[in-house]
Parts: structure tokens; C-alpha cells; sequence
């Protein structure tokens, strides 16, 4: 991820994350939402400023996820939840197949069982 802008990995992470079956945008609030069956499974924010964040639902990886220096409980009681904030700054570094693992983890734990399914390896 170091070799890429932070306006690419956000453009990265929304494209993953509308590729997942059932997904659709939404924009509650002035901020990027990806959607499914109604229920939000990541928040992407703005597009505004340097930093790359979301929040996801992480109900398996979560304790270990908040572990990490840029990771912090969701506000507004969602990370009581399972909910993790991620906010890196241009120079963390982190493989971007990790940042999509954890949308699919939050995927899995909102999309009803016959979308989570047509998920490869389920």
C-alpha cells in the first residue's frame, strides 16, 4: 500500500466493497456507506483529506485487529458491538488485501446467510 495514494485505496476499498453481492452505496449523514439488505457493513466516510478510514464490523478478528496502533472501537456504542474504526495516516502500511479481508468480514456478519454464501470459500 505504501506505493499507492491514499485516493486510490479509498477508490480500491469502495470498488471491493460494491462488488460484494447484494452491496449498494448509500450517503446517510454527508458520508459513503456501502449497504446491504438496508444494513450498512462499511462506513468509508468522506473522500476528504489524507488519511484512509472505515469502520467495520469484526466480530472473529476484532479484539486482535484493535491491537493495531491505527485501530480504535467505533464510536457511538458500536464498538461495544464488534465495530472497528481503522484510521491510517499515508505512512502506515498495510497489504490492501488485508483492509478487504475485514470488509468481507463485516460483510459475512451483516448479508443475510443466502448472499454470505455466494461468497467464494464459504
Amino acid at each position: 500500500m505504501a506505493s499507492t495514494t491514499p485516493k486510490k485505496v479509498k477508490a480500491a476499498l469502495r470498488e471491493y466493497a460494491l462488488g460484494l453481492p447484494g452491496a449498494h452505496e448509500d450517503f446517510p449523514w454527508g458520508e459513503r456507506v456501502v449497504k446491504v439488505n438496508k444494513k450498512v457493513f462499511v462506513f468509508l466516510g468522506t473522500d476528504d483529506g489524507p488519511d484512509i478510514g472505515f469502520s467495520v464490523k469484526l466480530p472473529i478478528s476484532g479484539p486482535e485487529v484493535l491491537e493495531l496502533p491505527f485501530a480504535s472501537p467505533t464510536g457511538y456504542g458500536l464498538g461495544k458491538s464488534g465495530w472497528v474504526t481503522i484510521l491510517m495516516k499515508p505512512g502506515d502500511v498495510l497489504p490492501i488485501d488485508v483492509l478487504r479481508g475485514w470488509i468481507t468480514e463485516s460483510y459475512r456478519a451483516i448479508a443475510p446467510k443466502k448472499l454470505a454464501a455466494q461468497l467464494e470459500g464459504s
